[in-house]
């Protein structure tokens, strides 16, 4: 079974892409702030981290670049989530270490379809 941290603090949207994952049988954690999402991150193992851009404590970016700089997870899986989809701000992303860009707003239905695309490319 696959496992994915979200990391979003927008608790509605989480909570939709939570209900939307497990029904397809993902486990996910759930984290509200850039705070909590190292806190899992550093005890857990994940096939994907979804990262929301701005969050409070710590942003995506930041977050991003806690992650990478660990050796251990360079091939981790994420995908950052966005209302900032102008081409620069999806190239800053990529180039922070994200693998994925998704810009907000979004289906659901469309965000699994990518998650399933990423998790069977690795």
């Amino acid at each position: 079974m696959k496992r994915i941290l979200l990391a979003e603090d927008e608790e509605i949207l989480r909570m939709l892409i939570t209900d939307t994952l497990e029904d397809e049988d993902y486990v996910v954690d759930e984290a509200a702030d850039g705070q909590e999402a190292l806190n899992l991150i550093i005890k857990n193992e994940y096939d994907l981290i979804i990262l929301d851009y701005m969050m409070p404590v710590f942003t995506g970016l930041e977050i991003i670049e806690k992650v990478r700089s660990d050796q251990a997870n360079q091939e981790i899986q994420i995908l950052m989530l966005s209302a900032k989809s102008q081409k620069f701000e999806q190239e800053k992303i990529l180039q922070a270490g994200a693998n994925h860009f998704m810009a907000k707003p979004f289906s659901p239905l469309d965000l699994l379809e990518k998650i399933e695309e990423i998790l069977n490319e690795n």
